[in-house]
């Protein structure tokens, strides 16, 4: 092994379509409609979705909201906004698509929302 084998490209996992069950992948396809209304990009786009689940009318969907934000206290207040529009959109558009249960979690595994 040479010393500069770290400098060489990395493998990266592909991007683009996987081949996903039929339920799974619609689900993906509802969730495109959600909207970050800060960036204007979908949460799919984003790469705010990293996982869901889906068992019959029931949706757990797993979200990346980590994100650094600066110290004060109104750049806080304007995050917590921005989350709260994504998540009650995750659950409004996945109701209207006719799912019962709707879990939303973060990475950490905390219940977001639920619907």
């Amino acid at each position: 092994m040479s010393l500069f084998n770290f400098l060489r490209p990395q493998k990266t996992p592909k991007r683009g379509p996987r081949n996903l069950p039929p339920e799974v992948s619609e689900v993906v396809r509802i969730l495109e409609k959600v909207k970050d209304p800060e960036t204007g990009l979908n949460i799919v786009e984003e790469g705010l979705l990293y996982g869901l689940t889906v068992k019959e009318n029931t949706v757990e969907v797993f979200l990346l909201m980590a994100r650094a934000t600066p110290e004060c206290h109104a750049c806080q207040m304007l995050a917590i906004n921005v989350q709260s529009k994504i998540l009650d959109g995750i659950v409004s558009v996945l109701r209207r698509e006719g799912f019962n249960k709707i879990k939303v979690y973060n990475e950490l595994g905390l219940l977001l929302a639920e619907g």
